[in-house]
């Protein structure tokens, strides 16, 4: 062999040597870009769940919130309605009472009356008898 064909195959080995040292980095530089996709993704997507998570717990005691305070005013109106609804009743019985003369005041007062003329009509038959 000569010194020619020495080199040209030194160039030559020298030459694949550097394309396969080549590939490899190309491979590894691939293989570091996946994995640098996939730790991105991942960060987006635990970014996306914590903030995802944070909105529905906010929207979740917003809903709660709003519950209680639906929940007081429906007792306040139910408790308003009972006391409206009690008081036409009393008012009610209280009319019919009196239309039927048992009204309490009324009958005392009557009661105490006609006890008055009897304890009169019962003097003037005591005086008649004598």
């Amino acid at each position: 062999m000569s010194k020619i064909d020495t080199i040209k195959e030194k160039v030559s080995i020298d030459t694949l040597k550097e394309k396969v040292n080549q590939a490899e980095d190309l491979a590894r530089k691939i293989w570091l870009a996946g994995i640098g996709a996939y730790g991105k993704g991942f960060d987006e997507a635990q970014g996306q769940y914590e903030k995802l998570n944070t909105e529905a717990t906010k929207l979740f005691n917003e809903l709660v919130e709003k519950g209680e305070k639906l929940e007081t005013e429906a007792k306040d109106k139910l408790k308003t309605e009972s006391e409206n609804v009690k008081s036409n009743v009393e008012t009610r019985v209280a009319e019919v009472r009196s239309k039927l003369g048992l009204d309490n005041d009324d009958t005392n007062k009557k009661i105490d009356e006609l006890s008055a003329k009897i304890d009169t009509l019962t003097e003037a038959l005591s005086k008649l008898e004598k």
